[in-house]
């Protein structure tokens, strides 16, 4: 009897902690999944919450692994405030506790975020068929809560092909090569070995990044061997160039070369390694200002 009456009183007490509390969740029937973004430069693995929003995992190319959470929310935070990640088994899954992974704070009129540490626990808790839910306070009722679940439903296809995109990145961003000094060999227009495994990072970029607006190749050379052949020979190292990034498919319209001489050291003429230093060519590349 008294069994049967500590879970009458535990089931009560179940039932007015869940009063007052909104839930979104997808649940079997409606639970989506999707690799939005699947490149060397971008991975992007989304799920839609129905009449709340959509969760996104992103990591991108860099030096660094790094992913990033983001909560897309229809309606935005109206104050500043914290919302408590949990860690939730479904409900076909009873007896496994749940647990808090982080407080995520919530900003006004701005979608919040987790950095990669807590990303990649909600990922793998999601792979074990945990759901990472966020509780806070309705922001214009005190007494009312708000729970935001991922479901787990037709969740590990999409995982698999995301986290083979990750596995793929580039292991540089556009940041690392945007604005990249080339170096030459006396009196010539053959690169050093450092400038070679220069050009072949930009040239894979360039393949991959279609939103690059313009690549500007200004070239300089040393002072020796007399004004008029060292702006020609500086011409024809950045020409060399452009026409190395057009056979790689790049439009011919969105480069421009300039030949400079001997114009702009940036180092002595009057030493091996400032005339190293003065036989340049800098690429600057640029992408849409975004707003």
């Amino acid at each position: 009897m008294k069994k049967i009456l500590s879970v009458v009183i535990s089931a009560v007490i179940a039932s007015q902690s869940n009063a007052g509390i909104r839930q979104y969740s997808a649940d079997l029937e409606n639970s989506h999944w999707q690799v939005s973004d699947n490149s060397r430069l971008n991975c992007t693995l989304t799920h839609m919450i129905p009449n709340y929003g959509e969760a996104k995992f992103t990591s991108k190319a860099n030096r660094n692994n790094n992913m990033l959470f983001e909560l897309d929310m229809l309606r935005l935070p109206d104050n500043y405030s914290l919302a408590e990640v949990r860690s939730v088994a479904p409900n076909f899954r009873p007896g496994i506790g749940d647990y808090t992974i982080a407080d995520m704070k919530l900003h006004k009129q701005f979608s919040p975020s987790l950095d990669k540490k807590i990303a990649w626990t909600m990922l793998n808790e999601l792979e074990q068929g945990m759901n990472p839910t966020f509780y806070y306070n309705d922001w214009y009722s005190d007494n009312d809560k708000v729970a935001v679940g991922l479901s787990t439903a037709r969740f590990t296809r999409a995982y698999k092909e995301f986290i083979g995109c990750v596995g793929n990145l580039l292991n540089y961003s556009f940041d690392d090569i945007a604005y990249t000094v080339l170096n030459y060999q006396s009196n010539s227009d053959k690169f050093t070995k450092a400038s070679e495994r220069r050009m072949a990072m930009i040239s894979e970029y360039l393949k991959l990044d279609t939103e690059l607006e313009l690549v500007l190749i200004d070239a300089y050379s040393d002072s020796y061997g007399g004004r008029w052949n060292n702006l020609k020979l500086s011409e024809k190292r950045a020409n060399k160039i452009r026409e190395y990034f057009e056979k790689n498919g790049i439009d011919a319209a969105r480069i421009e070369a300039r030949g400079f001489g001997e114009k702009r050291h940036i180092a002595s003429n009057e030493t091996t390694l400032g005339r190293g230093q003065n036989r340049r060519v800098v690429i600057h590349m640029e992408k849409p200002q975004e707003f």
